[in-house]
């Protein structure tokens, strides 16, 4: 037998099968060769040897590949129960299953996952990722915030309104005055584990039964201990028995560090006749503005000045609830909205936490907030005023009337007078003097620029309590 390799060396193209696996046995070798010739010759027979060749090529590197990588088998992976691992947290070490052959496999068992620290655990560290500040505040405070539902009596003109022929006779004869029996709802928060109530004046005004509800579904009956309209704050405290549970308390911060774009968190009961619970409602905003200064309105009776502007939701309800900081102390007391449709649209005021607690302090001591007493009237400078005095500039307010042994009496204050400046600030209208006095309490010392005789001087003195005032209280 031998090889046919000198003719496929001569050829200039001859597929390697015929070379490497066609030996030529006599006359075979000839056969083959006629055969090409009938069939186009050799390149003919090279096209027809072209896909045996690139599947003979494929087979044996897919041959070799195997050889060398086939008999490397990664471990076989096995799911973990996680279950057992957060189940015992004070476990380290977690127990190696045993392998489907039935003997133990070391290096699993080390490649189980193990938790270490609690901390780690993804199910804790989702929770605590939750629970912010904000939660935590919430949390703090909500507790102490309560439901309050008063029965007020308001005198209404007109008709009642079981009265089938109010409305026609009210086109032509005003209608008579009748007393109203209208029940309302509003918030509040504790301050004291004995039942003291924080709330606004207009929540509890005029009110005839007063029912405070805890968050926790516990209802007491409460009395007013004090109010002053002009703060527009309230004391109440809860009457009866001493509650078989210790009453929550809310924790009072400052309202003198507040920063504005800092988060706060606003909390009541809004619309709470709609609710079947008293859990109250939390809103979240930021710290608006500070200081705003309110101007007066015919409906209101209240001084609003220094007040915390926020754009947390505020509704109708939420009046008395508490303003509290990231840290879950109360900054401010919710009051009043800025609204055209009755529902919130992010500006909101709350009264400084330190005027209310200034005022909290006088009614649990006095009664009421004690009013301050300076012992002058004065008056606005009219041009008439200014003309038969001969006041050239008549931006301030003149001394019409001086009490006798009073604060600014003592100062050495004279009628004819002129004021120009109430600490600091400028005067001319009575309404400014009095907002700027305001929120000062007995003991305080406020500084007055007058003018006399074309001569200005400041004079110093002390605010006090009236005589009259001390005397029937």
């Amino acid at each position: 037998m031998r090889g046919d390799r000198a003719g496929c060396n001569a050829r200039p193209f001859r597929p390697l099968g015929r070379c490497a696996i066609l030996p030529s046995f006599g006359g075979v070798g000839a056969r083959m060769e006629n055969r090409e010739a009938r069939f186009g010759g050799t390149t003919g027979a090279a096209r027809r040897w072209i896909p045996l060749s690139l599947f003979l090529v494929g087979l044996i590197g897919g041959a070799i590949a195997w050889s060398i990588f086939g008999g490397r088998s990664e471990p076989e992976e096995r799911a973990v129960d996680p279950l057992p691992v957060l189940a015992e947290a004070g476990s380290t070490e977690v127990a190696a299953e045993p392998a489907p052959d039935g003997t133990d496999d070391a290096d699993e068992a080390r490649s189980a996952p193990v938790i270490e620290d609690p901390e780690q655990d993804p199910a804790v560290s989702l929770t605590r990722g939750r629970r912010n500040a904000i939660v935590t505040a919430a949390e703090r405070t909500g507790p102490a915030v309560v439901s309050i539902s008063v029965v007020q009596t308001r005198y209404v003109r007109g008709r009642s309104r079981l009265d089938p022929f109010g409305s026609f006779f009210d086109r032509y004869l005003p209608g008579p005055i009748y007393r109203e029996r209208v029940p309302s709802l509003g918030s509040g928060f504790l301050i004291d584990r004995a039942g003291v109530i924080l709330t606004n004046e207009h929540v509890v005004h005029a009110a005839e039964q007063i029912k405070v509800t805890l968050s926790d579904g516990r209802t007491f009956d409460a009395r007013l201990i004090g109010s002053d309209p002009n703060y527009d704050l309230a004391v109440l405290r809860i009457e009866g028995e001493d509650p078989q549970e210790p009453l929550p308390v809310a924790r009072l911060g400052s309202s003198e560090e507040i920063l504005v774009g800092e988060w706060v968190v606003a909390l009541g009961n809004p619309f709470g006749f709609l609710l079947n619970d008293y859990q109250p409602t939390v809103t979240v905003g930021v710290i608006s503005a500070v200081n705003r200064d309110i101007k007066p309105s015919g409906n209101t009776a209240g001084i609003y000045k220094n007040m915390i502007q926020t754009d947390a939701a505020i509704n109708p309800g939420n009046s008395g609830g508490p303003l509290v900081n990231a840290d879950g102390e109360v900054i401010g007391i919710n009051t009043f909205i800025f609204t055209e449709s009755g529902g919130s649209l992010g500006i909101g005021f709350a009264i400084p936490i330190d005027v209310a607690i200034r005022v909290v302090r006088e009614i649990l001591q006095y009664g009421e907030v004690r009013q301050v007493w300076i012992g002058i009237r004065v008056r606005e400078i009219s041009p008439y005023i200014a003309a038969y005095y001969s006041i050239q500039n008549p931006r301030g307010l003149i001394v019409w009337e001086l009490e006798e042994n009073s604060p600014a009496h003592r100062a050495g204050i004279e009628v004819g007078d002129i004021i120009r400046e109430v600490n600091g600030e400028p005067v001319w209208k009575t309404a400014q003097a009095q907002r700027l006095i305001f929120g000062a309490a007995v003991g305080d010392r406020i500084t007055l620029k007058i003018e006399r005789e074309g001569r200005g001087r400041e004079i110093e003195l002390t605010l006090e309590a009236h005589p009259q005032r001390e005397e029937t209280g």
